[in-house]
């Protein structure tokens, strides 16, 4: 009898979660009829996160959100949002199975690491189907759009920031102003692919100088960020200075100035005052154990560029040189 109402009671439980669904607004339903999908199906969709949906519904989904938010900055922050709670696992890039080089694949909804995260998050938001986001994934990740371990925007100031000028420009010395301080930066491209994967490319050693707002500073600049700008946060030690998380600006309906981004164990979103105490604590409980740690300096901020058209790739390589 016990087992019997046991089996009753997770019947009942399982058919309240069946029946669940979210009722849509005027505005949501007359999106979903522009955008060609059932009410049924957006309802279901708005009933869960992005990282639970299959390609199918993600598909839907950013056709559904293109017509739901015209806005690409209200897009994006409503896309990113709605990954909160996604796993973090970090090196979630890849080029599996075009290359066996790095055996991640190139897409993952489930989990995200930052930077998977950031350019997804961009990605479904400049897209209006499942093909166009794939497409647009790439052209983001790869310089030129090229798909390819060697191709990849392995270095965030150096490849991702300089490839990606058509998506955000950097404007950390502009709204730091006399605040601004700057760092250089050697990168070796060719001993980074040698090291971690092998290959052996002809590239010369290249030295970036790059502009970034002291952490000190960053309260009296907040109020000039915008909902989609791109984060960099800028950590370092003994003189080494280098991008070492990345996520985007959500600006809350107080006004105030949000930090949306994946980080262990998971997506999410805080205020930029609570990141950088969070950090500063870290530093301070590593700096008494006498742990030799990277540390907070400060951070670069990317403008969302308005209208930004997503460039044509060039045909894609044979792999390997053919």
């Amino acid at each position: 009898m016990r087992l019997h109402l046991a089996v009753l009671a997770a019947v009942a439980l399982l058919s309240g979660c069946a029946t669940h669904k979210v009722t849509l607004t005027s505005d949501q339903l007359v999106a979903a009829e522009k955008a060609g999908i059932s009410e049924e199906r957006i309802a279901s969709l708005e009933a869960k996160p992005l990282y639970k949906m299959t390609p199918a519904e993600v598909g839907d989904y950013v056709t559904y959100a293109h017509e739901a938010y015209p806005d690409l900055r209200e897009r994006i922050v409503h896309l990113g949002r709605k990954n909160i709670g996604q796993p973090y696992e970090l090196y979630l890039l890849g080029e599996f199975p075009y290359e066996t080089y790095d055996s991640q694949p190139l897409y993952c909804l489930d989990k995200s690491d930052c930077v998977v995260f950031s350019e997804h998050t961009y990605a479904m938001a400049l897209s209006d189907s499942w093909e166009s986001f794939f497409w647009t994934l790439q052209r983001i990740r790869y310089r030129d759009g090229v798909i390819g371990v060697a191709s990849r925007n392995h270095y965030t100031e150096a490849d991702w920031n300089k490839s990606n000028t058509w998506l955000v420009t950097d404007v950390s010395g502009l709204v730091a102003g006399d605040a601004a301080a700057t760092y250089k930066q050697k990168v070796n491209r060719a001993a980074f692919l040698k090291k971690r994967y092998k290959i052996e490319r002809d590239i010369p050693v290249e030295t970036i100088t790059e502009t970034y707002v002291p952490k000190e500073a960053v309260p009296a600049i907040l109020d000039q960020l915008q909902s989609g700008d791109f984060v960099n946060v800028i950590s370092g030690k003994d003189g080494g200075l280098y991008a070492s998380h990345v996520g985007l600006v959500a600006v809350a309906e107080d006004g105030s100035r949000h930090f949306l981004h994946s980080s262990p164990p998971k997506v999410r979103e805080q205020t930029f005052e609570s990141y950088i105490a969070a950090c500063e604590a870290r530093d301070a409980r590593n700096e008494a154990k006498g742990k030799d740690k990277a540390k907070l300096y400060g951070f670069k901020f990317l403008r969302l560029n308005d209208n930004p058209q997503v460039p044509p790739m060039p045909a894609q390589q044979v792999p390997g040189g053919g």
